[in-house]
């Protein structure tokens, strides 16, 4: 565990997948960073893992400044097919197949919540100034908890309670990025892609028609770079 007397200056929620990724990349731009990762009984929760602890090892993070946290409620609470196994992983051939309309059961009620405040006690203790998190806007039609505004209350919501106020904030710096942006941002920074993993079912070979797979591989074709990941569907 960090000790309190280190100086850090941001803490990254490194889940594993490609978004976190490049803002840990980013993060470790603007100073020493710690990583936190969090297990919440999803399907993919090892494999996950395993993606956190690799690109942990390509940036040479020490021990003392990586946190693994297991929050086992959200299992029990269920709701989510990413921690119900009785429901399905939606799958599509495309994008275009997939409807926004309503709230996807891929959403882990209020998960990023739960996981930002395990943050904000980490940074209270070791000092850090910033949380970085790997929020899209481009995803809030199907997870609320991606949206600026969400990110501007939780700010108000440290501001006013925690030890150190408005000195600790939750910093976003893919919110208005798309995917295609993102992969770029990544390639220029030399995020370690080929360590991610992205897939909401699958820990062998990714299923590429989940809406995560889906995403990603578009990102990848617009950007005009190759997907170092393998999938089940061409």
């Amino acid at each position: 565990m960090c000790e309190a007397r280190e100086h850090i200056d941001g803490i990254a929620l490194v889940s594993g997948g490609m978004d976190s990724c490049v803002t840990a990349a980013i993060a470790l731009r603007k100073g020493k960073t710690a990583f936190l990762h969090v297990d919440y009984g999803q399907r993919t929760e090892a494999r996950e893992r395993q993606a956190f602890n690799d690109i942990a090892d390509f940036y040479a993070i020490p021990e003392s400044h990586r946190l693994r946290v297991r929050l086992e409620h959200f299992k029990r609470i269920g709701g989510s097919s990413l921690t119900d196994l009785a429901l399905p992983v939606p799958k599509y051939d495309s994008l275009s197949d997939k409807t926004n309309s309503q709230l996807p059961i891929t959403y882990v009620p209020f998960r990023n919540t739960n996981i930002l405040a395990v943050a904000v006690s980490w940074a209270e203790v070791i000092g850090a100034r910033r949380i970085y998190i790997g929020a899209v806007a481009e995803d809030s039609a199907g997870y609320p908890d991606c949206r600026p505004e969400y990110y501007k209350a939780f700010n108000r919501l440290v501001a006013v309670g925690s030890r150190v106020g408005k000195r600790l904030r939750v910093v976003t710096p893919l919110i208005h990025m798309t995917k295609r942006e993102i992969v770029r941002k990544g390639h220029d920074l030399h995020a370690p892609f080929h360590l991610t993993w992205s897939c909401y079912e699958k820990s062998g070979v990714a299923c590429g028609r989940c809406d995560t797979c889906l995403r990603r591989r578009r990102a990848f074709h617009e950007a005009g770079i190759e997907d170092p990941i393998k999938y089940e569907s061409a």
